[in-house]
């Protein structure tokens, strides 16, 4: 635990974690629930998200522009978000305004009545279409499909257009009911704050209970350990390309190991596949390596954006750097490079009360140690060249690697991915 850092239960069961930062004026505070994208059936693709947008469109108080008045005036920033695994309302905010923005995210989380929700269904019907516009973005769904199939974790956030055109209010109360419950809900606040206090507050909230006959149990989702390939076609300057696999989930003590092989990878602006696609030979602008972590899974990366006429040379690159970083020990000069790159990435966040409050609120929402920075450190410096190799190894491996692509020609990419998975390329 950290040494500013504070956990405690409220009598209804709300965990609460809170970080002071005595330097600042400002307090960064979100309530986060354990729910997301993965929690949904398949009728229900989508309704995390839109829920989400709901919670600001009014409540028994508050009208939606009146929500956001009221945030305007007292100086704050707000927004909220949703992945696959949680959802949250959050705000900064000068100090002396933590009781009214508290009470309000509050009312807006526990206490929405969804009107108006017939004009919020355009505007994520829009979001969804833009995002359709958007291969850059939509190929990392493609490859969620390739890793996982069609689970939650396959499926994109979003969700499905005929699904939110079409589902009921009485669907998302029932939804919202179900998921914001006390066990599944954290509050926690980073910044000029009391932590006493910030208890006292989320005391007042008032989460219906857990129905009867509800399990919070998660499903376990099972990767495909076999690569697969998916092309869509669409009319485009460039390739998208999208190559990975099953990675490591939120908990596992290599994440630290993972994140500087990223950072040698293709995570820095030094790394090796920003070096070769981009700066050596020219072939895109966009090129770089990524992890996500879930509870019990996760997903290692590429992605590429490259025109029609440079695809097969950027394989090529591509698959000459993976079997280097699989087969062959990195030297102690980049090991000690991405080390400093991920060091300089903790320190520089914990500057942010942003990013403290959502450190400490993931840590707690997914039963995670609550490491102090030094102790965060001490792990990446701990790292060491055999640590590289053997995780490289393991994730990727070719015959494990999933490709997904959005571009014109499906039979020209995959003449193209041969040096990165021959069985693909098949």
């Amino acid at each position: 635990m950290t040494e500013t850092a504070r956990v405690s239960e409220t009598a209804s069961g709300i965990q609460v974690v809170t970080e002071v930062v005595p330097s600042v004026r400002s307090v960064a505070l979100g309530l986060w629930v354990r729910t997301g994208s993965r929690d949904e059936t398949p009728a229900q693709a989508g309704v995390s998200h839109f829920l989400e947008h709901l919670l600001f469109k009014g409540t028994l108080n508050y009208s939606a522009i009146e929500i956001s008045e009221r945030f305007d005036g007292l100086g704050a920033s707000f927004n909220a978000a949703t992945s696959k695994e949680t959802t949250h309302l959050y705000a900064r905010f000068l100090d002396e305004h933590t009781d009214e923005v508290f009470d309000l995210l509050g009312e807006m989380l526990l206490e929405s009545t969804f009107p108006d929700i017939d004009s919020e269904r355009d505007v994520v019907l829009e979001e969804i279409a833009m995002y359709e516009d958007e291969p850059s973005d939509r190929v990392h769904d493609y490859l969620a499909d390739a890793i996982f199939g069609d689970t939650p974790l396959g499926r994109r956030i979003l969700g499905r257009a005929d699904v939110i055109a079409n589902i009921p209010v009485p669907d998302i109360a029932a939804y919202h009911r179900s998921r914001y419950t006390a066990d599944n809900i954290v509050v926690a606040a980073a910044g000029n704050l009391d932590h006493d206090a910030i208890v006292a507050m989320a005391e007042k909230l008032k989460p219906d209970p857990l129905p009867e006959g509800v399990s919070h149990t998660m499903e376990p989702v099972h990767p495909s350990m076999n690569g697969r390939l998916e092309f869509a076609t669409k009319d485009t300057e460039q390739y998208h390309i999208c190559i990975g696999g099953p990675g490591i989930d939120r908990s596992d003590e290599r994440r630290f190991v993972m994140a500087v092989l990223d950072s040698i990878f293709g995570g820095s602006s030094s790394s090796r596949l920003f070096r070769e696609v981009r700066e050596n030979r020219g072939l895109a602008y966009s090129v770089g390596s990524y992890s996500e972590q879930f509870t019990d899974t996760g997903v290692a990366a590429i992605y590429v954006g490259t025109r029609e006429d440079n695809v097969e040379e950027a394989c090529s690159v591509i698959g000459a750097e993976l079997d280097t970083i699989r087969t062959s020990p990195v030297s102690e000069d980049e090991l000690l490079r991405a080390k400093e790159h991920v060091k300089g990435r903790l320190v520089l966040s914990g500057e942010s009360t942003a990013a403290r409050m959502g450190r400490i609120a993931r840590a707690t929402l997914h039963d995670l140690p609550l490491l102090t920075l030094d102790e965060m450190i001490a792990r990446v410096d701990a790292v060491s060249v055999g640590e590289i190799s053997e995780l490289a190894s393991e994730l990727y491996g070719s015959e494990r690697l999933s490709l997904a692509c959005v571009g014109r020609d499906e039979d020209r990419f995959r003449a193209a991915v041969a040096p990165i998975s021959e069985a693909l390329a098949a």
